[in-house]
């Protein structure tokens, strides 16, 4: 049983939505190809608003006095045929004096006529003019306001602004990729993802190794993983098994695995091959003579080299003799070329470290822009897919391909995914695990792919964020809330609900009329979503609760104890420093949670039998202070001094059956992955950002939060006892009236008063 509608459904039928959420009757289905909405309840099928509205009160209960509710379902046509505003305002006025001392329509309950009515004055535009402007119909915009704030209506108007966001963002989607591939043919186009096995994947390899999987699906073909292998330097076996295993996490796997190594003997024979033609020769100019000659656009004096000198310099690299080693190869493509790229660039150059896969084999390695092309065109790669920073290297790329007579192989180009406060570089990633600010590559501050599935980010929410951006060509710093706020859509409607309750000056409270012995009841995991489970909670007659609300007591308040029901405050103790040291509340179960402003959890006081769990929550900042670093920027300068907080607390049982990685909820508190049990036997649950800008902010100096200072190098050019640096980077101005006080003189004429408070 389900409502399907459209998102642009006119006019949209909010009563329908509303009463569906409210009841918890049937699902709402948001579907953009259909033009009505249809009710299919108990196999019928009810496409009029007003009519599914009647359905679903009736069936929920909420059917009301029939002749009046009758009344206002026939009133509620006539709101969208009203124009002129003498019938506006006249209307407005009997509702508003209706309601003068009601607080719904028919009765002492919501009923179908407060849905039906308020529906329809939200899909009359003057009729909302005339509320939010004008300030006669203050009861009207009461009970408006009041309709809009309960739980099930927010949920509704929720799901209809994600069904909103979710049709803009496919929208954007499919024309970013609206082009599709150039000259993509159906079960013929071949992608690859090429990582060089020389670190972990970071978040920036992820858009790259989505996007190729992407398009490979969208055109039925293959997507080929490739390690680009071409420098025993900095390459190791176990980084192979790494990357494989981040690329699993993100639930991409190859049509087949490969490595450049396979081809280095076809690649050493094009190497001969293109230096036979011409165009390519040996040098042995030194690396900055080199680079200064390049970019002034002078020739080498070995440019113009015999064929058979450069073989036989090319046969002495292969020996790996002394004499060998002070050569490379350059293509031969241009001395002057504006695009830099084209200025002779090596293709070929020596190593005698072992190769990880071939030994000592080999002593001369191919360069990636040597390699890359040549493999692409042999692997059957149809479109190759690149980073926008490789563009000025498309026409060098293609230059290889055309000297060495082989298959072609489109381009396509796509931004680098680049993020404020955030570090993507290898060697600045390395610096912080050496200096060990971080535990590891793993560690969830990083960007690296085991950091941030660690921290809580989903497949699901990668996919659909990378696929957003689509292979856009513009290079911009992102923010990070999107990214998290699409990831909270993904894990709130599954993550199972549990309470935790701070330790620091936490709080007992004694429960009049609660249970004398200790009472146990099975309670849903999830309220909305059944299928998530259930849980085990413990009630008892003394609770603990956090200071933090505990303080924020009145006496004689009547609060809501969460899944239990209302209680009074009856007594409040405090200590010598202000802090709350024990509560007595009164138990009111026939209190009205909705009327009540403070709803909070609560855990049951310890025993044997029912023990508490000690957990630990860990939050996280930024590991720098500066949304973009410079090249000239020294890191140490702009290391965040204190990026982990660590919070102690208690748990419910329940959460002992979590196994690492669940992704959680601490209601009131946020989302929280599962990392496992620490050393000192605690559990520690990481928190989610969730994408508020409160969320990601800086968590220093927050109460109650232990704190996890960095042990960073001192920043270039200061000392330990320097004192306090001002955040500021404005220059240093005298004050205007000197440092002495200034007491300002009143030139006014009136008479003086005395300041009452001297």
């Amino acid at each position: 049983m389900s409502i399907t509608l459209s998102t642009k459904t006119s006019p949209f039928p909010y009563a329908s939505i509303a009463i569906a959420t409210y009841t918890q009757k049937v699902d709402i289905n948001y579907d953009e190809s259909v033009d009505a909405v249809t009710l299919d309840f108990e196999g019928s099928q009810i496409s009029a608003n007003d009519e599914i509205v009647s359905v679903l009160a009736n069936a929920g209960g909420l059917a009301g006095d029939s002749v009046k509710t009758a009344a206002y379902f026939e009133l509620a046509k006539t709101v969208p045929t009203l124009t002129a505003i003498p019938d506006i305002l006249a209307l407005l006025d009997s509702l508003d004096n209706h309601l003068a001392y009601r607080t719904f329509l028919v009765g002492h309950d919501i009923t179908a006529a407060d849905f039906i009515i308020w529906g329809s004055i939200k899909v009359a535009p003057k009729f909302i003019g005339f509320l939010k402007n004008g300030q006669q119909h203050v009861h009207l915009l009461r009970w408006m306001s009041h309709i809009e704030s309960l739980e099930p209506i927010q949920t509704a108007l929720a799901s209809l602004t994600a069904a909103k966001a979710n049709k803009a963002r496919s929208n954007k989607t499919a024309a970013g990729f609206a082009l599709g591939l150039q000259n993509a043919k159906e079960g013929q186009v071949v992608t690859r993802f090429p990582p060089e096995p020389s670190g972990y994947l970071h978040i920036g390899h992820a858009k790259a190794a989505m996007l190729n999987q992407y398009f490979a699906k969208m055109y039925n073909g293959k997507m080929i993983i490739r390690f680009d292998d071409t420098n025993p330097t900095k390459e190791r076996a176990e980084f192979e098994e790494t990357i494989l295993q981040d690329l699993e996490l993100l639930n991409i796997r190859g049509d087949k695995i490969t490595h450049t190594s396979n081809y280095f003997d076809q690649i050493y024979e094009l190497a001969i091959q293109i230096i036979k033609s011409g165009k390519a020769y040996a040098d042995d100019t030194e690396q900055l003579q080199m680079r200064e000659e390049r970019g002034k656009g002078i020739a080498s004096a070995h440019r113009d080299d015999s064929i058979e000198d450069n073989l036989r310099h090319f046969e002495e690299m292969k020996t790996g003799s002394p004499e060998g080693v002070r050569w490379c190869i350059r293509a031969k493509i241009s001395v002057d070329n504006q695009n830099k790229a084209l200025r002779d660039p090596v293709i070929y150059r020596c190593n005698l470290i072992p190769h990880h896969r071939t030994g000592d084999k080999w002593k001369i390695y191919p360069t990636y822009d040597f390699a890359c092309p040549i493999v692409d065109s042999l692997e059957g790669v149809s479109h190759a897919l690149r980073t926008n920073e490789y563009r000025e290297r498309n026409a060098q790329y293609q230059w290889m391909i055309k000297a060495l007579g082989m298959r072609g192989v489109d381009i396509w180009d796509f931004s680098r995914l680049s993020f404020i406060y955030t570090l993507l570089s290898k060697r600045k990633l390395h610096w912080f695990v050496d200096n060990g600010i971080v535990g590891g590559w793993d560690d969830p501050r990083f960007p690296t792919i085991r950091g941030i599935r660690r921290r809580g980010l989903t497949v699901d929410a990668l996919s659909q964020f990378m696929l957003a951006q689509g292979p856009s060509q513009a290079i911009v710093s992102l923010e990070w809330d999107m990214i998290w706020a699409i990831n909270k859509k993904v894990i709130d409607p599954v993550a199972p609900r549990f309470w935790a309750i701070v330790k620091q000056n936490s709080v007992f409270v004694t429960i009049n009329g609660g249970p004398s012995a200790p009472e146990v009841k099975t309670l849903p995991r999830h309220k909305k979503n059944p299928d998530v489970g259930e849980k085990r909670t413990v009630f008892t007659s003394t609770i603990l609760v956090e200071q933090e609300d505990a303080i924020s007591f009145d006496d004689q308040e009547e609060i809501t104890l969460m899944d239990w029901g209302n209680a009074i405050v009856r007594s409040k103790t405090t200590g010598p420093s202000g802090d709350v040291t024990s509560l007595t509340m009164d138990l009111h179960l026939e209190g009205d949670f909705r009327k009540t402003k403070k709803k909070i959890t609560w855990l049951a006081q310890p025993s044997d039998d029912y023990p508490l769990v000690d957990v630990t929550l860990l939050d996280y900042d930024y590991l720098i202070t500066k949304k973009k670093l410079e090249e000239t920027d020294d890191i140490k300068d702009f290391v965040t001094p204190v990026s982990e907080f660590r919070e102690e607390a208690f748990a419910d049982a329940n959460v002992s059956t979590l196994t690492k990685g669940d992704i959680i909820q601490f209601e009131r508190k946020g989302y929280f992955i599962f990392d496992g049990t620490a050393e000192d036997g605690k559990l520690e649950f990481i928190r989610i950002p969730d994408g508020r800008a409160a969320n990601l902010a800086s968590k220093a100096g927050k109460p109650g939060v232990v704190t996890v200072e960095a042990s960073v190098p001192p920043p270039s050019g200061t000392t330990a006892d320097a004192g306090p640096v001002p955040s500021s980077a404005m220059y240093k101005v005298e004050k205007i009236y000197g440092e002495d006080s200034v007491k300002p003189v009143s030139t006014t004429k009136m008479y003086t008063v005395a300041n009452v408070y001297e």
